[in-house]
């Protein structure tokens, strides 16, 4: 989404994001559910939709704290729907609901989210879709694709003439210890 940074510096909505979020490492684990949780809420949608609604939806799905949405049932499900400050989808909500349940089984295998991740860095974009999708619901290539530019697991979330680009860069994001083959010419393969 090397694009972004064209229209995103400067712009009230999508600068923030662009500067501070978008390619950084990140490995806290309700960071990382919400911004996973923020893909799903995007698929066929605007980013900018998401980003307006996500101070809402945040405070919705309790500061997207696993265990809390892990909990969630049939009355959380209902007062979700009915919430007009987030992205009201069922499906989307109950994948993220059955991906918090998910993330929790995850710290006794490999310590939490952030592990599961890094546990199986390097892989390819294709490969990290594969493993996606057997692992969590609704996970689509351009779902995992974000997801993982977002947190700096694939390259490509800024040009190499972004100032951004040096700011990540100077903090060893995992995309950059892998064989740049491993993504292509063009960034992640698809």
């Amino acid at each position: 989404m090397s694009w972004y940074c064209d229209v995103a510096p400067g712009d009230p909505l999508h600068g923030p994001y662009h500067d501070h979020e978008y390619g950084f490492p990140l490995t806290d684990e309700a960071a990382l559910f919400e911004r996973q949780s923020l893909e799903i809420f995007q698929a066929g949608l605007s980013w900018g939709l998401v980003l307006r609604k996500r101070p809402t939806t945040v405070a919705a799905f309790d500061g997207f704290a696993v265990d809390a949405v892990a909990g969630y049932g049939d009355a959380d499900v209902a007062r979700l729907l009915a919430d007009p400050g987030i992205i009201r989808n069922r499906l989307k909500v109950a994948a993220i609901i059955e991906n918090a349940r998910r993330i929790r089984a995850l710290r006794d295998s490999h310590g939490g989210f952030a592990g599961w991740i890094a546990a199986h860095h390097p892989r390819s974009k294709a490969e990290w879709v594969a493993l996606f999708r057997k692992t969590f619901k609704f996970q689509g290539g351009e779902v995992v694709g974000e997801f993982l530019m977002s947190i700096g697991y694939l390259p490509g979330s800024h040009r190499e003439d972004c100032p951004v680009y040096a700011r990540i860069q100077a903090q060893d994001p995992p995309w950059m210890t892998a064989d740049p083959a491993l993504y292509g010419p063009d960034g992640p393969a698809k």
